[in-house]
């Protein structure tokens, strides 16, 4: 049941501590009208079953909240049908949640619900930086804030980024066309790990991510176009990944992290996983 009354207070400062509060949408509207990715032009002819989306989705909750992780539900509008990426919509550094402009006019609404909904909650957030850029091209990790460069992220908010948070260090990663977001080729697991996607990224954006990360999980290209890297990290060395992903999630055991699998093979299908699918607004 959605909590009616959730506490205003934002803190993340990292991918990987216990995650304790995000914001859901469930897919009910779901579909692939026009293309607006690689992974859904493949997918356009067969399309979403909304129906077993659903089941997937509902059995992700599940997970979270067994996890002891508190769900926020912003309702699912018939007009926006990718709106299950709550994570793309905005992103928090530290106390203070950011808006994002979102670059595709599909998704343009879905930014609007979501100042309703943080107004309705007393949830502070502060207006979106110049240009357009996308919560899935943020990853944060104590003082530094990698940002992915592509399609979705200009550099005019790199720019205003930097001016936001002078404290930190504002790392743009250049990202190679083909690539939609940079959760989609880099996730951060611990202070030491990441999971990357190496021909996503310039030779000088590589250096950076393993000067920082001495333990990196390389995957392959049909594991990235599967979505691979985009996966949730729960806290204590836990994150939730996809079974079919068996050679990363055997990789991910062997360095000590618990894995849970979980099917999200229709909902991949427009692009984005388990990371997308959640907007956290607490990590301790």
């Amino acid at each position: 049941m959605e909590e009616t009354a959730p506490h205003s207070r934002v803190s993340c400062t990292n991918e990987y501590g216990s995650l304790k509060k995000v914001i859901v949408t469930p897919p009910d509207y779901m579909k692939i009208t026009e293309p607006i990715n690689e992974t859904q032009k493949h997918y356009k002819d067969s399309n979403i079953d909304r129906e077993r989306a659903a089941d997937e989705h509902a059995g992700f909750l599940d997970i979270l909240r067994g996890n002891g992780v508190d769900v926020l539900e912003i309702p699912a509008f018939p007009d926006l049908p990718e709106q299950v990426f709550t994570r793309d919509i905005a992103f928090a550094v530290g106390e203070r949640l950011v808006l994002a402009s979102m670059e595709e006019p599909v998704r343009q609404g879905e930014s609007e619900r979501l100042k309703e909904w943080l107004d309705m909650y007393s949830i502070p957030y502060e207006q979106a930086p110049d240009g357009h850029i996308e919560g899935g091209d943020v990853l944060t990790d104590g003082d530094v804030i990698w940002v992915g460069r592509a399609k979705r992220t200009s550099g005019d908010a790199v720019k205003d980024l930097k001016k936001r948070f002078p404290g930190y260090s504002v790392e743009p990663l250049p990202l190679e066309e083909d690539i939609l977001h940079l959760d989609c080729v880099l996730s951060i697991l611990d202070q030491d790990t990441a999971i990357v996607y190496p021909p996503a990224f310039s030779e000088e954006g590589l250096r950076k991510i393993e000067n920082r990360y001495p333990v990196t999980i390389p995957v392959t290209e049909n594991e990235r176009f599967y979505m691979g890297p985009n996966v949730l990290s729960l806290g204590n060395r836990t994150v939730v990944s996809l079974p079919f992903q068996e050679r990363m999630n055997n990789e991910l055991r062997s360095l000590g992290f618990r894995v849970i699998e979980h099917d999200f093979s229709e909902i991949i299908k427009s692009g984005g996983s388990f990371r997308c699918c959640t907007l956290p607004l607490i990590r301790d």
